[in-house]
């Protein structure tokens, strides 16, 4: 969290909450379009309706910035880090912090308004990349020559690491999908082949955000019982103490699996086989060899199933990659975030793409204008 913030969770400054509390909120609202049938119109009516979703986003990231801000007071409290006198002090972290997130979502739609790409990813990316120094600096302040190799050796990780991200972001799954002829007017127009793309990343990082929240939960659970009376449920609060540290192997096991589950459930919610071949059918295209419909809907997920799990396998690699590599090379204050480095490369691939197409677009209206 203090990587993804820029280093305002370590100065806990009035921004501490990040933009967490809106990805959150995000998250939720995109999952009730699939749910509601009226919520899905809604995203369906072009830019009206979506303006109207991210207004609900935004009413939305409101409380969850406050649950959110109290539950950091209340952690940081317990550690004894930060300390209060009266009621109001409390009050005001948590206002404070609130209206940081919510300034943070309006400089946000401001990047994204007057930008280049979204500017919510912006602002995440540029958090990351602000923290970089002071990490590199700390780093370097206490290497010593026995530390040099591994720190070549991280660095070399590294690039390979983006290299990795690069591919698999990239790289998709392409189903040949064929439609009839048909007549436009007088005009009859001949069979048309596309390609349907299956992306391996489909889930992107959100994946990694769920299994997170979940991940921490025996952590927490262990501090609450081991502070009670009972010795059975005392006991159980050590156990989980030991074994779910953030370095040991039932921690990283559980990280990974549910990275690559929540990866399946994420995709299943975004990508719907039986609603993409109806769509499909309606249009009257399929795919060569298999029939329109049912098959075609079945032929989808089947692909589906082998090319989501890839990419769930990659991402639960990229989640535990920290505590892996901080333990092969021994250097604690540089690591080597996967989940960072997938959101910095998703950001530079984007935003190069979204150069690209505003370079055509203007030669595009030059080339009309002289014509």
């Amino acid at each position: 969290m203090d990587v993804f913030s820029g280093g305002t969770l370590a100065n806990f400054s009035i921004i501490a909450l990040g933009l967490n509390p809106y990805i959150n909120a995000s998250i939720i609202i995109q999952l009730l379009t699939m749910i509601f049938p009226k919520m899905e119109a809604l995203s369906k009516e072009g830019e009206q309706g979506r303006q109207q979703i991210n207004q609900y986003t935004r009413y939305l990231s409101v409380p969850l910035a406050v649950v959110q801000a109290f539950g950091m007071f209340t952690l940081l409290s317990k550690q004894g880090l930060v300390k209060v006198a009266v009621p109001l002090d409390v009050l005001s972290i948590i206002i404070g912090m609130t209206a940081g997130t919510i300034f943070l979502m309006w400089l946000g739609e401001l990047l994204t308004e007057y930008g280049i790409g979204n500017g919510i990813s912006v602002l995440i990316f540029a958090g990351i990349v602000a923290r970089a120094p002071v990490v590199l600096f700390q780093t370097a302040s206490i290497v010593n020559q026995q530390q040099l190799l591994n720190l070549v050796i991280f660095a070399g990780l590294a690039i390979l690491i983006t290299a990795a991200i690069v591919f698999v972001n990239e790289g998709r799954r392409q189903i040949v999908v064929q439609y009839a002829r048909r007549y436009t007017g007088d005009r009859q127009v001949g069979t048309q082949q596309t390609y349907l793309p299956l992306r391996v990343n489909q889930a992107g990082v959100i994946p990694i955000i769920f299994a997170v929240s979940l991940v921490l939960i025996p952590t927490f659970a262990a501090q609450f019982f081991t502070q009670l009376n009972q010795v059975q449920i005392r006991s159980i609060g050590e156990w989980l103490a030991v074994n779910f540290r953030a370095n040991s192997l039932a921690y990283n096991l559980t990280y990974f699996l549910l990275v690559i589950g929540f990866t399946y459930f994420y995709t299943a919610v975004v990508f719907n086989p039986t609603k993409i071949a109806d769509e499909i059918k309606k249009y009257g295209g399929f795919i060569p060899g298999i029939r329109p419909g049912t098959q075609t809907a079945a032929f989808l997920n089947y692909i589906l199933i082998r090319v989501t799990l890839a990419g769930g396998v990659f991402l639960g690699i990229l989640a535990i990659l920290p505590s892996i590599i901080s333990q092969l090379t021994g250097i604690t204050t540089l690591v080597l975030g996967g989940t960072s480095l997938l959101i910095v490369v998703s950001v530079i691939l984007d935003s190069a793409k979204q150069f690209e197409s505003q370079i055509l677009e203007r030669n595009y209206d030059k080339f009309l204008r002289r014509s």
